[in-house]
């Protein structure tokens, strides 16, 4: 077989027999050997996976750091919420210290994001459980108490599961890459979340707490 490859590879080019049997042999050694060819296989596809997997973080984290209002506010804002979580215990601590939560209520998946409002969009964690998504500022913001006085509070979000009506993935058409998920629930109030680190990892996670809910 090999004998036929390099015969049609120099056919029509007079050669010596010396030096066909020449070419015959770094032909030969050239050949990968077949178990080693699949081995390398195996991990260039390895390392393409990684690869493509690390080009998507990379360009979340991009997206993410955009979405905020200054690059160096948005950085000091992740060390704080690093901080915050690391003292606490964790992002499963922090869920249930923010949000009440049902007894056999477990979390999936907890995730950095925007939330948009009408001041602008707002960082902070996604959280999808087995009862609720809920989502919590990272920074408190200013509001005014029902007597007027101004005081500063985590701006929160709780849609039980089974009041979701749909969720939708979109993107921004002039740019691709920033891509939106929207909660529509039954009695018609639209949430648009933005700036995933993982998008897809996320909206699957979404979908299947309100498939199994």
């Amino acid at each position: 077989m090999n004998t036929s490859l390099l015969h049609s590879l120099i056919i029509g080019t007079p050669v010596s027999l010396a030096t066909y049997n020449q070419l015959q042999k770094l032909f030969n050694r050239c050949l990968p050997d077949p178990a080693t060819s699949s081995k390398q296989s195996r991990v260039y596809s390895v390392i393409n996976k990684i690869g493509r997997k690390a080009d998507r973080l990379s360009q979340g984290v991009k997206e993410h750091v955009k979405m905020g209002p200054t690059i160096t506010g948005t950085v000091m804002g992740k060390l704080s919420l690093g901080a915050r979580i690391l003292q606490v215990g964790g992002v499963e601590k922090i869920f249930n210290q923010y949000f009440t939560v049902r007894k056999g209520e477990r979390l999936l998946k907890a995730s950095q994001c925007y939330l948009s409002t009408t001041s602008g969009p707002l960082a902070g964690l996604l959280f999808i459980s087995t009862e609720k998504v809920s989502f919590c500022s990272e920074r408190s913001i200013k509001a005014y108490s029902p007597n007027g006085e101004m005081c500063r509070i985590r701006y929160k979000v709780a849609i039980p599961l089974e009041k979701i009506k749909c969720v939708n993935q979109s993107q921004n058409v002039q740019k691709q890459t920033q891509k939106y998920i929207e909660i529509v629930t039954e009695d018609n109030f639209e949430f648009w979340f933005m700036g995933f680190l993982k998008y897809q990892k996320t909206f699957k996670y979404l979908e299947q707490a309100i498939s199994q809910a």
